[in-house]
């Protein structure tokens, strides 16, 4: 056997672990700043950002902060 035969080495293994490991800290990012977001909504707001929508999603909301035990009213 010869070491000339052998296919050249490339280093794409390498690069596409940097590609799918910076993809995956970009989806944790992001679902962390959802995660953030929906929790101010539920805890902190009080149905001012979500009066606009209709008396659905203030109840919806309303009802999650009671199922997180936060104090609503």
């Amino acid at each position: 056997m010869s070491l000339h035969s052998a296919a050249p080495h490339t280093d794409t293994t390498a690069s596409q672990a940097a590609v799918t490991q910076t993809r995956d800290w970009l989806i944790a990012s992001a679902a962390a700043v959802i995660a953030l977001i929906a929790l101010y909504a539920v805890f902190m707001d009080n149905g001012s950002l979500i009066s606009a929508t209709g008396d659905y999603l203030h109840e919806f909301a309303h009802d999650g902060r009671h199922l997180f035990g936060a104090p609503c009213h």
